[in-house]
């Protein structure tokens, strides 16, 4: 999904692992898993993740039942790719614009969109940041690891980013986050937006559909986490009808 814009029961888990983060947190080793293993089983659409594998060896987690849901692996690996499609073509038209991966878990999307000018911020709550400052630090002065709260208001001024009057668009990136917020939080991320944004911004999101709410117990994946879906659209104009700015630029049926 993007949006852009406008001028002003679960099963038991896995073995415990060296690595104890919050259930939502957890779903990080999902895609992880997924951008470390899924490039053999589907080579038509391997992502080349530079750092998957070895986040995974480091941390010693056990993603066993994560690769045991193929259809999850395939749909993860395809919204990699068009995650990736969607922000260069962002950057194409802002070389020199700034991209912000909010719930960005251990995914190091600057890897595939660096051109030498954009900057980057991967930002997400403090147990999270603080796992990217030891695994993923930052390299240089163009990318830097953040950490917020996307619940709580004011995290646009947080992350100091350009007010509604910049020159300059932004580009926003929500992948695997807004459907484990309510209703309202979302709500709120959304006017956050809406709000601050310069002209032009532009946000990548995935979502679930709301008949998925309530049930993430019986997800082959995120069963295991503990974490539960919360939030997922009836319409597509529900969405956009957060704010007066934002408008639905288009959409792309991942699992199709």
């Amino acid at each position: 999904m993007t949006l852009r814009t406008l001028p002003p029961p679960a099963s038991p888990p896995p073995a415990s692992t060296p690595c104890r983060l919050g259930a939502v947190s957890s779903t990080l080793f999902i895609p992880l898993a997924a951008r470390a293993h899924g490039d053999a089983l589907y080579p038509e659409l391997a992502v080349n993740d530079a750092h998957a594998a070895r986040l995974l060896q480091v941390l010693g987690v056990d993603v066993q039942p994560f690769l045991a849901d193929r259809p999850t692996l395939y749909g993860i690996l395809a919204r990699t790719h068009i995650l990736r499609d969607q922000a260069r073509e962002f950057f194409a038209q802002h070389p020199g614009a700034l991209g912000v991966s909010l719930g960005c878990g251990l995914a190091h999307y600057h890897q595939w969109l660096d051109n030498g000018r954009n900057r980057w911020i991967d930002a997400d709550v403090p147990e999270v940041a603080a796992l990217r400052e030891t695994l993923l630090p930052a390299a240089g002065t163009r990318r830097r690891n953040a950490s917020i709260d996307l619940t709580q208001p004011g995290w646009w001024q947080q992350l100091d980013l350009p007010g509604p009057r910049a020159r300059t668009p932004v580009l926003l990136q929500c992948e695997g986050v807004l459907m484990y917020l309510t209703p309202a939080q979302v709500a709120a991320v959304l006017q956050e937006i809406g709000d601050n944004a310069p002209a032009g911004s532009v946000l990548l999101f995935d979502f679930v559909t709301s008949f998925a709410v309530g049930f993430a117990g019986e997800h082959p994946s995120v069963r295991y986490t503990g974490a539960e879906f919360r939030w997922g659209p009836r319409r597509m104009s529900d969405i956009s009808a957060a704010h007066a700015r934002l408008a639905l630029r288009n959409t792309h049926p991942v699992m199709e």
